[in-house]
């Protein structure tokens, strides 16, 4: 069939107004009680924030250019929009889910991760990282959201994730024969297998890598922290993500693979469930990032785990909360992370009060999902309310620095100049 530029035309237009795109530039004014600054730490009110097109272009101006809609958010407070900096949108804990490698396609998953993808914008999380999924699902579920195909936050995906034979990155427990894996699924041993297992990734869309450098707890092994990949396997990873000007995270639970992760050159430790004053000297020294995930403690139901799964997870759910303490003492750069489709997905700001709970801040924990997270990302133009960002723009009720739990309530979420929840008046 040849298709006229009007037919086109059409398409392209129904293809708009389905995804919530803006059809045309539109200038729209927010009028909110106060905003935070999170970069001077400071609540100022009143708030007007003029954004046009996708990009912020005024807060509260002398005088007010012409607009073409006004957002009545009064009482409101509004902030950058939230980012999640290890998700897992194509995954969740339904039954029989320790077997989906099996019994699932790359349709099934993809079509869970864009389901969870717009419950995650509907909790006010407008950028997040999501840290492996098989068969490529989380790249098709990013392009969806890049083209307007469906509604999600911006973003960054790994394809799968890498690590070595039989290690937390492979999909483990089956018969052999079954469900093998090689470096198209991420799996290679040595360093020349590590390096076209991530080229494979690359080559399929993958925006940053993700590598396991330690065992874990839902994956089929005796061990929980111990290290899996060698420095020299992490320190190829590293390079090869580097010369593609990509961010290489890794599961890392252990002091040894912490400590081998961090030298070699990683951007961020995911988890740290183990860390000690050594593992923390490291990551300072070496300048990269730490992700904990630490509501998913209290958050999953231990029906869901099979019981090896479940012992592991009990026996570094204490060590967890205190490497975050640790964490905080030895002035880490602690970025936010959930590991969210471990628990249900939405529920990302629970996160929140339980760091705040452990000692964190309230304002550097947002700032954890802000300003420290795009650092991490590498999306400079997200996670400020400033003139020249990109307009992504949440609300809650009530001041979050005085009672973090209202994150947990998202009113109004912007995503690059669209709106796609408004308060219910």
């Amino acid at each position: 069939m040849t298709w006229n530029l009007k037919q086109l035309s059409l398409i392209a237009a129904l293809f708009t107004a389905l995804s919530g795109v803006n059809a045309g530039a539109e200038t729209i004014a927010l009028k909110a009680g106060r905003y935070l600054d999170v970069a001077r730490g400071r609540m100022i009110a009143p708030a007007v924030v003029v954004i046009k097109d996708d990009r912020i272009l005024a807060i509260n101006p002398a005088e007010m250019p012409k607009v073409d809609r006004v957002i009545d958010l009064d009482g409101l407070t509004l902030l950058p929009g939230l980012m999640d900096a290890h998700t897992h949108l194509t995954m969740e804990l339904s039954e029989g889910w320790q077997h989906s490698a099996v019994t699932k396609t790359a349709g099934d998953f993809a079509l869970l991760g864009s389901a969870n993808a717009h419950k995650t914008l509907m909790a006010g999380f407008t950028t997040v990282r999501d840290l492996g999924a098989p068969y490529f699902a989380d790249v098709a579920v990013a392009h969806a959201i890049d083209n307007g195909m469906t509604q999600g936050p911006y973003m960054i995906a790994a394809g799968h994730g890498t690590g070595i034979t039989g290690g937390h990155c492979d999909a483990t427990g089956y018969a052999p024969g079954v469900e093998l894996t090689g470096y198209r699924t991420g799996i290679g041993d040595g360093p020349d297998d590590l390096i076209k297992a991530i080229r494979y990734q690359i080559k399929h869309g993958a925006r940053v890598v993700k590598i396991c450098a330690t065992s874990g707890v839902m994956s089929h092994e005796q061990t929980v922290g111990a290290q899996q990949t060698s420095f020299e396997e992490l320190k190829a990873a590293a390079e090869e993500a580097h010369r593609h000007n990509l961010k290489i995270a890794a599961h890392a639970v252990g002091e040894e693979g912490i400590i081998a992760a961090a030298k070699a050159g990683i951007d961020s430790i995911e988890h740290a469930s183990l860390l000690t004053p050594a593992a923390a000297k490291a990551i300072k020294q070496s300048g990269a990032y730490v992700v904990h995930t630490l509501y998913l403690l209290e958050a999953v139901d231990p029906a869901s785990l099979p019981p090896e799964f479940l012992k592991k997870g009990m026996l570094i759910a204490e060590s967890s909360r205190e490497s975050f303490k640790l964490a905080l003492k030895e002035n880490l750069k602690i970025v936010f992370g959930t590991d969210a489709g471990v628990y249900p997905h939405g529920l990302n700001a629970k996160e929140f009060s339980v760091r705040v709970r452990l000692g964190q801040q309230p304002l550097e924990a947002i700032r954890s999902a802000t300003l420290y997270a795009s650092e991490l990302l590498n999306v400079p133009e997200r996670g400020q309310i400033t003139a020249g960002f990109l307009a992504d723009i949440i609300a809650v009720d009530g001041d979050p620095l005085a009672d973090i739990s209202r994150l947990e309530d998202v009113k109004f979420v912007m995503k690059e100049g669209q709106i796609y929840k408004e308060p219910v008046r």
